[in-house]
C-alpha cells in the first residue's frame, strides 16, 4: 500500500466514524464478523530503520485495542465458533476474533498476558519448526545485515547485484526489494540466498531466530487453557506457491502432524504462511481441506459471511497492526465496512 492510499483510506475511515455512517450500515452487509490478524506484539524501539514495523504493535495498543471490542456491540470468539457462526443464519451480535501469526516469543511475554488478563479467547498458529528451534526466520537476517553495513552484495539471476545502504531511506529501498524477491524463491533457492547473505555479512540467522521464537515449553505455558486456540502454519513457513504439490501437501500435513504430537489436543485450524495472493492459490486451499483442519486463515482483507457464504478453508483477515492507530478506524472495520480492499496490505 503506498503512502497515499494509506492515508486517503485512513481519511475515509475517520470521514465514515465521524458522520455516524459505520452504525447505519452496521449489520446491513449480510456478514457476522471479522477476524483481526496480528503478528509481533512487543514494546516501541527508537531504531530508524525498522522495515518490520508495520507487522508489529505494542502491549499498550493492543491492551486498548481489546478494551474497546469489550465495549463495543461484539462478541470476541474463538476460531472454533467463528466457523459454526460462518455457517449458520447470522443471530445476535457480529464477533470479532484475534488471531496472531509468526510464532514468536514476543507473544509470551507481552500479548499473552493481556490476553490472560482480560480473559478473552485466541487463536494462535504456529510453524512447527520455529517451535523446534529449527526454523530459519531469514527476513530477521535481511533486515540485521542492511542494519548493519552500508553496501549490501548478493546474487541475483545469477550476477552480482550491489545495494547501497548508507542511509536509513537507502536501507528501505534495498529491505524491501530484497525482500520481494526472496519471497519469490523456491525453499532451496531461499536457503543459498539466506546462506550466502549471512555469511557475506556475519549474521548469525540459526541464534537470531532460535531467540525470536516461541518454542514448545513457551507454548505449554498456555496450551491448556480453555481459551487459548493453537493451529499450524506449516513447518517451515514457506510460501506455498512457491513449492511444487507433493512438498506443499507435505509442509501441510507435517505441521498439522508435528504440533499434535506436542499438543494436548488435535489443531483444528490453519494459517496460510503469508497468505498472500501470492503466496497461495485454490489448489493449497482443497489440500487445507482434504488434511482435515476445520478452517483456513489468508491474510486477505474481507468479512466472515453467515449462512455458507465464506469459505471455512479461505477465510479472509484484516491486519491490525504498527500502520494504525486509530480506535475509530477499528470501530468502522468491526462495523462491516471495509471502504474496499485498501484496507489491508
Amino acid at each position: 500500500m503506498s503512502y497515499k492510499t494509506g492515508w486517503l483510506l485512513a481519511l475515509g475511515f475517520e470521514l465514515t466514524y465521524l458522520s455516524g455512517m459505520h452504525r447505519l450500515l452496521e449489520g446491513r452487509h449480510g456478514d457476522a464478523g471479522i477476524i483481526l490478524k496480528f503478528e509481533r506484539v512487543r514494546p516501541p524501539r527508537q531504531d530508524a530503520f525498522q522495515p518490520l514495523k508495520a507487522h508489529e504493535i505494542t502491549p499498550w495498543f493492543l491492551d486498548r485495542t481489546i478494551r474497546a471490542l469489550k465495549r463495543w456491540p461484539v462478541d470476541i470468539v474463538g476460531m472454533d465458533e467463528v466457523c459454526r457462526r460462518a455457517s449458520e443464519p447470522r443471530a445476535g451480535r457480529r464477533f470479532v476474533a484475534l488471531t496472531f501469526d509468526g510464532g514468536t516469543r514476543d507473544f509470551v511475554d507481552f500479548a499473552y498476558p493481556l490476553l490472560q488478563a482480560h480473559e478473552v479467547p485466541f487463536t494462535l498458529y504456529l510453524p512447527s519448526a520455529f517451535a523446534d528451534g529449527l526454523g530459519a526466520m531469514w527476513w530477521l537476517a535481511l533486515e540485521q545485515a542492511i542494519a548493519t553495513h552500508d553496501r549490501i552484495s548478493l546474487i541475483i539471476d545469477h550476477r552480482q547485484r550491489h545495494f547501497e545502504t548508507a542511509s536509513v531511506a537507502d536501507k528501505y529501498r534495498a529491505y524491501y526489494y530484497l525482500d520481494g524477491w526472496m519471497r519469490t524463491l523456491p525453499p532451496h533457492e531461499l536457503a543459498v540466498a539466506a546462506d550466502d547473505l549471512c555469511k557475506r555479512y556475519s549474521v548469525d540467522n540459526a541464534t537470531l531466530s532460535h531467540h525470536a521464537a516461541m518454542h514448545w515449553d513457551d507454548v505449554a505455558t498456555f496450551a491448556g487453557n480453555p481459551r487459548a486456540t493453537i493451529g499450524s502454519s506449516t513447518v517451515n513457513y514457506p510460501a506455498l506457491a512457491n513449492l511444487g504439490d507433493s512438498a506443499a501437501s507435505r509442509e501441510i500435513a507435517m505441521g498439522r502432524a508435528v504440533a499434535q504430537a506436542a499438543l494436548p489436543y488435535e489443531p483444528r485450524h490453519f494459517a496460510y504462511p503469508f497468505g498472500d495472493k501470492a503466496s497461495f492459490n485454490r489448489r493449497h486451499v482443497a489440500m487445507v481441506e482434504q488434511v482435515g483442519f476445520a478452517s483456513a486463515v489468508t491474510s486477505l482483507p474481507g468479512v466472515i459471511e453467515a449462512n455458507g457464504r465464506s469459505d471455512l478453508h479461505a477465510l479472509p483477515r484484516l491486519a491490525w497492526d504498527g500502520r494504525r492507530q486509530s480506535l475509530r478506524a477499528l470501530r468502522v472495520m468491526v462495523s462491516g465496512v471495509m471502504l474496499g480492499a485498501g484496507a489491508q496490505r
